[in-house]
């Protein structure tokens, strides 16, 4: 049996995906469980593993390619014999490659991954070259129940026959199944991951011609798709000035022993958060999401340009100098583009911080899936009237806060800002234990 290997979505808001290296090669032995290939969803790198055992027969989608979740990528056989076989039907790698300029008219399977796959949602067909296009279950229950394949038009992924199709044609209620895929897909968080709207640059600018068209990666078409959702939700915004002299001391007494800015930060609203659960909150349909958990998701801009947002789960429960630890590691596996989806999607409040490089006061977009994200601006000296009438000076940082208005009202945002004012200015101390 020859069956088609599908992109596979590897985050709840993946539409494409680019093959970064096929870990096998036409001809390979692939056992169930084991890397096949290397996709770039819209915020890392990841190892998609076979959902099957079989013969890599041919590649349709070569390294560097994009294709849409749900299309064939390439196919697997069961035994050798049908390795050739497939190659006639889907078109080999080297095929693909030397044929661009008949690729268009060719019949086989040679075309590339959008032009085949623009074909295919054309047409809505359940056969490819003269094959008919089923899942292996749909194959399975086709031939338990006498079913004929090419009779059928499929409801899956781009008119593909799936189980469901089957037990119909037969008389039968479909019975609910997970997807059956060739490719293993990771679980992915219904929260969906959104990369916070204020940029931390990481790289100087990539040098382009004058009048050049660049075009975007996916991970900053991704960063598209979630400001456009964002443009949906009513928000407002709520700006404090908090007197950092004691934070500022603290972070001298203690970035010795590897803590930095950012967990302090991020340890001071998750704790103020602990008496604000509404500012944690999420608007859904159903009404107030209330998460189970405090985790904080900080801005990271990525070398070839992008954000992702990497997660510091249940900050408020960690100690200062592992929250630290953790930071880091995050970061550099965000660098690495090796962030696994629950270290970027799960965030319920999102820290976004221009202030390292001198910004006095900014407004961030708030994050789909969220109820609020933190602006944090630059700590700088400020002539102030002190409590016994005098002039002084004192280190402010200025910090707005944008909430989503259906859930969370004026009120709630400025008793939240107070409580961490109040936090970072009298009792600082307390983030260390």
């Amino acid at each position: 049996m020859i069956n088609d290997i599908f992109m596979p979505a590897l985050s709840s808001t993946m539409t494409e995906g680019k093959i970064v290296s096929w870990q096998k090669s036409p001809g390979d032995w692939v056992e169930k469980g084991e890397t096949v290939l290397v996709v770039e969803s819209d915020k890392a790198d990841m190892d998609v593993e076979s959902f099957s055992s079989g013969y890599l027969a041919t590649i349709l989608v070569a390294a560097g390619d994009v294709a849409p979740v749900g299309s064939a990528i390439a196919l697997l056989a069961e035994t050798e014999a049908e390795i050739e076989q497939a190659k006639q039907q889907g078109g080999t790698t080297e095929k693909k490659e030397t044929a661009a300029a008949t690729a268009s008219s060719s019949a086989t399977a040679v075309a590339t991954a959008p032009a085949s796959i623009a074909t295919e949602v054309q047409d809505n067909s359940s056969r490819r070259n003269g094959r008919v296009i089923a899942s292996p279950r749909a194959k399975k229950l086709a031939k338990d129940l006498k079913v004929d394949l090419s009779s059928l038009k499929g409801s899956g992924p781009h008119g593909r026959i799936v189980a469901e199709d089957v037990e119909m044609a037969a008389g039968r209620t479909p019975t609910p199944v997970a997807a059956t895929v060739n490719i293993a897909t990771p679980v992915i968080p219904t929260q969906p991951s959104i990369p916070a709207p204020s940029p931390i640059p990481s790289a100087p600018p990539t040098t382009v011609t004058p009048g050049q068209v660049v075009p975007m990666n996916t991970l900053q078409n991704a960063v598209v798709r979630n400001m456009m959702t964002s443009l949906s939700v009513p928000t407002f915004h709520v700006g404090y000035k908090i007197v950092t002299d004691n934070l500022d001391g603290l972070y001298k007494q203690i970035k010795s022993k590897g803590v930095t800015m950012t967990a302090i930060l991020a340890k001071a609203v998750a704790m103020t958060l602990q008496k604000h659960p509404l500012v944690n909150a999420a608007y859904v349909d159903q009404g107030i999401q209330y998460p189970s958990g405090i985790n904080i998701a900080v801005a990271v801009a990525m070398p070839d340009g992008g954000l992702i947002t990497p997660v510091l789960q249940n900050a408020d429960k960690m100690d200062i100098y592992s929250l630290s630890r953790t930071w880091k590691g995050l970061v550099d596996k965000a660098r690495a583009k090796q962030l696994q989806p629950d270290e970027y999607s799960t965030g319920t409040f999102t820290l976004s911080n221009l202030g390292m490089f001198g910004v006095d006061t900014f407004d961030a977009i708030l994050p789909p899936g969220q109820g609020s994200i933190l602006a944090i601006g630059a700590s700088q000296p400020q002539v102030v009237a002190t409590a016994d009438g005098m002039i002084g000076v004192k280190r402010q940082m200025q910090v707005n806060i944008t909430c989503d208005h259906r859930i969370i009202y004026g009120a709630d945002a400025a008793a939240f800002l107070q409580d961490l004012a109040k936090l970072i200015e009298t009792n600082p101390q307390s983030l260390t234990m």
